[in-house]
């Protein structure tokens, strides 16, 4: 069995030194950091983002995803493959296929685990505890980090990830802003996702504790997987069963179905659309007055933490345990303030399975 060494960071990640390349790492960016690890109880603190230190040697990377079916995760897959090719390390990736399938990703971490080849696992889970026992025997062998959905703690040697419990509260703050004081209920309808998904019951509890005591009321939840077709025929369900509702709040890709749903039914200027999360369909959907708001947890800048992560564990080098990007509120007027290119993969990128590819290696 190899070890690690893992070192919590006095100033996170600041022992990296050389110059990044410009696209990896803009200046006084911030990321946030809990002291413990983990633990989503107590605020993270602020510090610096300052990316890796290059590889000494081609450590090989596997990371399990639950899918990469939509912008986000496509965002994820994005930022480990540039940040794999900026610190010269190689990248596989498996993916399960949706929130449904705990069984497939077991076995794909099971098998990125037993690869002889492979160095370290980063983990993106459909379950929140369904994994326990499979990292606990991978962890044996090699580092296992989890990235971005909430995870049991079981096993993980460190973890990129924000609260999600945060990023429910601030799309029900923001509503709540948006009706304070006292006044008629305000009726809305609840897509937090796929029920089973590690963090899906955050979002959730988030999102309750901030419109608790306001006008704003849950008048429908609707639970279901992140594709779109799913999302849409909630919706469209939801509409007809409650057509009281004033807001359709929830997962991205409910946001995005949604757009095209109140279009059909003349119902854009009576119904608003608020998001959990930031993609790039929920941008233009704020860009072009369709979308309120959105939460953004910068899904690119997680996948590039998460590799540099996982190479300052394999080299030995401090390693702050758990990090994550800043969450910011986005509407209209935030958009010229927030960096994009953390959140939003290049409209030509494509998902990538392998860094190198196959042909280059």
């Amino acid at each position: 069995m190899r070890r690690f060494p893992v070192v919590i960071a006095s100033a996170l990640l600041g022992l990296a030194g050389g110059a990044p390349a410009p696209a990896a790492a803009p200046a006084q960016r911030e990321i946030t950091r809990w002291e413990a690890p983990y633990d989503y109880s107590q605020p993270g603190v602020a510090a610096p983002y300052a990316p890796a230190q290059p590889a000494t040697r081609r450590w090989t990377l596997c990371a399990a995803f639950p899918h990469i079916k939509d912008a986000y995760w496509l965002g994820v897959n994005y930022g480990m493959v540039d940040e794999a090719r900026r610190l010269g390390v190689q990248l596989r990736l498996v993916e399960a296929g949706g929130y449904p399938n705990l069984n497939l990703q077991r076995e794909q971490v099971k098998a990125c685990g037993s690869d002889a080849q492979v160095d370290a696992v980063i983990l993106g889970t459909v379950s929140f505890d369904g994994l326990t026992d499979v990292i606990g025997e991978v962890a044996r062998r090699v580092p296992v980090l989890a990235t971005v959905n909430d995870i049991a703690s079981e096993g993980i040697a460190a973890k990129v990830g924000v609260s999600w419990h945060e990023m429910g509260r601030l799309a029900g703050e923001y509503l709540v802003r948006r009706h304070p004081g006292r006044g008629d209920e305000i009726p809305v309808a609840w897509f937090p996702g796929p029920q089973g998904a590690g963090w899906v019951p955050f979002v959730d509890r988030g999102f309750r504790a901030a419109i608790a005591g306001s006008r704003i009321v849950i008048r429908a939840t609707a639970w279901g997987d992140t594709a779109k077709s799913i999302q849409r025929n909630l919706v469209q369900g939801t509409l007809d069963e409650h057509p009281e509702v004033r807001y359709v709040v929830g997962n991205a890709l409910m946001a995005e179905a949604a757009i095209s749903v109140l279009r059909e039914r003349g119902l854009q200027e009576r119904i608003g659309i608020v998001a959990t999360y930031f993609t790039p369909a929920v941008y233009r959907g704020i860009l072009r007055g369709r979308i309120l708001a959105a939460p953004s947890d910068a899904p690119v800048l997680q996948g590039r933490l998460s590799i540099g992560q996982a190479v300052d564990l394999l080299e030995g080098r401090p390693v702050a345990r758990h990090v994550g990007p800043r969450v910011q509120v986005v509407d209209r007027a935030a958009l010229k303030r927030i960096e994009l290119d953390d959140s939003l993969a290049p409209s030509t990128f494509v998902p990538q399975f392998r860094y190198p590819a196959a042909s280059t290696q």
